[in-house]
């Protein structure tokens, strides 16, 4: 990447974290999957954080994001959050627990 490049991914992967933090749950939703097509492992503690959001589906969209990213910080996070989770959720985290494992052996 040149220095154009590198800023501008810079200015997006601080877009998605940014956006993280917002108070509409969409956006927040919408955060964690730029962030997981951005595949960078500086996204994955605010991800981890979201794995506690009050709306199930920015939890659902945090898991899947930390499985696409596959670093293995995450796993123990997500296992703590499937004890917790309704169904919907509890099958995303078993997907990227199983992907972040196979990525990672």
């Amino acid at each position: 990447m040149d220095d154009s490049e590198d800023s501008e991914y810079e200015r997006r992967l601080l877009h998605y974290l940014g956006m993280l933090k917002e108070e509409d749950p969409s956006q927040r939703w919408k955060a964690a999957e730029g962030l997981a097509r951005l595949g960078d492992e500086r996204a994955v503690d605010p991800l981890i954080d979201a794995l506690a959001d009050d709306d199930w589906r920015v939890r659902q969209k945090a898991a899947w994001a930390l499985g696409q990213i596959g670093d293995p910080r995450a796993l123990l996070p997500l296992r703590r959050a499937l004890l917790q989770e309704s169904e919907g959720v509890k099958e995303i985290i078993l997907e990227s627990l199983e992907l972040i494992k196979r990525m990672n052996l």
